[in-house]
């Protein structure tokens, strides 16, 4: 039906007789001549009927928004002094020659101009309109560029794309999993997969030695602006490679993907281990445009008599971090309440600062309202150690540990966005050297990123002293975010039978759930590893929106439901009993 695209149109095609189909944008009437901005994906094109051609004139006349049309005419250069340089079409219109109305449509919930404020439940109930959006279409042909990119670089590096299955059994990885009953087997359920982790490991085995998937994921969890109960990763898994070669192979593919898609060149990706990044930005994942640090004062506060530093400053598990923000001694007390209940949304308890008005008088210089519980000599240190100046505020976190890194960490980013601090548009980063295992509220030891993970020691040496074992982890950083994270895998049984040990995961428990796992380890499985991108995070950045909703053609609500088609639902009677299912209503 169409010869052309309406946003494909430029000057070359002056004089050529076309056809176009798409929705109109937008009706203008302008002195006798009407004007249809026709819209379709690849962008608009202004449309021109004149009187003299009565028939298509009183048909272009009687067109509202959104109809769908199909139009014959022909492409001229706009008159002198109409040239709008803001649109790639903006150098030509066509004069319309005849025209078809396909089908009407009632008038739209909302305008689709970019300027259109509307709440995102209405947007997303009516789906299938806002992403008309020229803004939306954008994000959605951006996103298909970038796995276009990715495909192609991943197959040109002798990747093959292999899909796993989506309907498999419970794994502890980490989020609860959607699970799935079965007809079949009474009582027994699957679950969707929340990685495809143990199938490319599998595929290692089976000697499909590079393995990449553009795989959706399921995960039953509390969702924030980057996250959604199904999502989609780009993995990755490579058999005779060690983290250095995966590591460079796949910072070569987004360091193409950006340069290509964006023009941008990332340069080389800045090393740093885990411990050190939890220490000056308290984050695994941190921004490093942001030129804020945390810096431990705890050896100058273990002695002083106000306990709420003192008892963090003493305690092994606890922590005394302080944030110097320059200028920041022209935040009001308004702001930095505000600042305190941030805080408080991470666990903290509170939030001390010390305003540095003139360090030339001491003490005396100083602003705060906990100054008078340091004494001179401590406060002064303080200010010496953070290499205070006149102008700056700085914040101090104590608690456990976890929750002063959280808090301040949080806080640096939030202080270093309200302040405009923001040094550079882009700061990647991988962050290596992670911990093997975490301890649990219960004593216990969990995986720090998966069970499956190898770690940087004997297993003999990680099952006498697990504490402190460094695993062959990295995650890639972007901006603050973590656009992946892989690891070298396990390849051997012994050294997955003494991961399960340390975590505590029997024998028997072990061979219930990863009996496949440990079987196919004795057959010959080689040296591998691998790292899975979040796709629609990486939309998201690139494209500088604010959500991941944003890039996702159907997405999900922040209480993991669908507007559009209002699931989940309730099922029939008949289905429950097919599935041997009883529903038990809670009071």
């Amino acid at each position: 039906m169409r010869s052309h695209y309406c946003g494909d149109l430029r000057a070359e095609h002056i004089g050529e007789d076309i056809t176009l189909s798409g929705w109109v944008h937008r009706r203008r009437d302008h002195g006798g001549v009407i004007f249809l901005d026709l819209r379709d994906r690849e962008g608009i094109a202004q449309v021109v009927f004149d009187p003299d051609r009565e028939e298509s004139f009183n048909l272009a006349d009687s067109v509202r928004n959104e109809f769908v049309v199909e139009v014959r005419g022909t492409v001229r250069a706009r008159p002198e002094g109409t040239i709008n340089s803001e649109m790639g079409t903006g150098e030509i219109e066509v004069l319309g020659k005849e025209l078809v109305i396909l089908n009407k449509a009632e008038t739209p919930p909302f305008q689709l101009d970019e300027h259109q404020q509307v709440g995102e439940d209405v947007r997303l109930r009516h789906r299938y309109i806002d992403l008309r959006r020229p803004e939306i279409q954008r994000k959605l042909r951006f996103r298909s560029k970038i796995t276009h990119n990715i495909r192609n670089y991943l197959e040109e590096n002798g990747f093959l794309d292999i899909e796993t299955p989506i309907l498999t059994r419970a794994t502890p990885e980490g989020a609860r999993d959607y699970l799935v009953p079965s007809r079949t087997h009474e009582g027994s359920f699957f679950a969707l997969p929340q990685s495809p982790q143990l199938f490319k490991q599998l595929l290692m085995v089976s000697g499909f030695d590079r393995y990449y998937q553009i795989a959706k994921c399921f995960r039953d969890e509390d969702l924030r602006a980057d996250r959604q109960p199904e999502f989609t990763q780009i993995d990755i898994e490579t058999s005779f490679m060690d983290e250095e070669g995966i590591m460079g192979l796949t910072e070569g593919m987004i360091r193409d993907l950006f340069q290509e898609i964006l023009d941008v060149d990332l340069g080389d990706f800045p090393r740093m281990p885990y411990s050190e990044a939890m220490d000056r930005f308290g984050s695994d994942k941190p921004d490093l445009r942001i030129p804020l640090e945390l810096v431990d004062v705890a050896d100058l506060l273990q002695d002083i008599e106000f306990k709420v530093f003192a008892g963090p400053a003493k305690d092994p598990k606890g922590r005394v971090a302080a944030l110097k923000v320059p200028g920041g001694a022209q935040l009001t007390r308004k702001i930095i309440d505000e600042y305190t209940k941030f805080v408080g949304i991470y666990g903290a308890k509170g939030l001390a600062w010390i305003k540095v008005n003139e360090l030339a008088k001491g003490v005396e210089g100083l602003q705060s309202p906990i100054v008078k519980f340091l004494g001179d000599e401590v406060a002064m240190q303080v200010m010496e150690r953070l290499e205070a100046k006149d102008g700056d505020i700085i914040f101090f976190g104590a608690d456990k540990t976890n929750v002063v890194n959280e808090a301040l960490g949080a806080l640096r980013i939030k202080v270093g966005e309200d302040m405009n601090l923001i040094e550079r548009e882009w700061a990647p980063l991988w962050v290596v050297d992670f911990p093997m295992f975490e301890e649990t509220d219960n004593g216990g030891m969990t995986a720090l990123h998966h069970p499956f993970t190898a770690p940087s020691c004997t297993a003999e040496e990680l099952v006498a002293e697990p504490e402190g074992k460094l695993s062959r982890a990295y995650d890639m950083v972007l901006n603050g975010t973590e656009l992946g994270g892989g690891s070298v895998r396990i390849h051997d049984q012994d050294m997955q039978k003494a991961v399960f040990k340390v975590l505590g995961i029997s024998d028997e428990e072990a061979e219930e759930k990863f009996g496949f796992l440990l079987n196919a380890l004795k057959f010959g499985a080689p040296p591998h590893g691998g790292l899975a991108f979040g796709l629609d995070r990486l939309v998201m950045l690139m494209t500088g929106s604010s959500s991941i909703r944003e890039v996702i053609a159907f997405p999900k609500t922040q209480s993991a439901g669908c507007l559009l088609t209002d699931a989940p639902g309730e099922v029939s009677a008949a289905q429950l009993r097919e599935l041997n299912i009883k529903l038990r209503k809670t009071p």
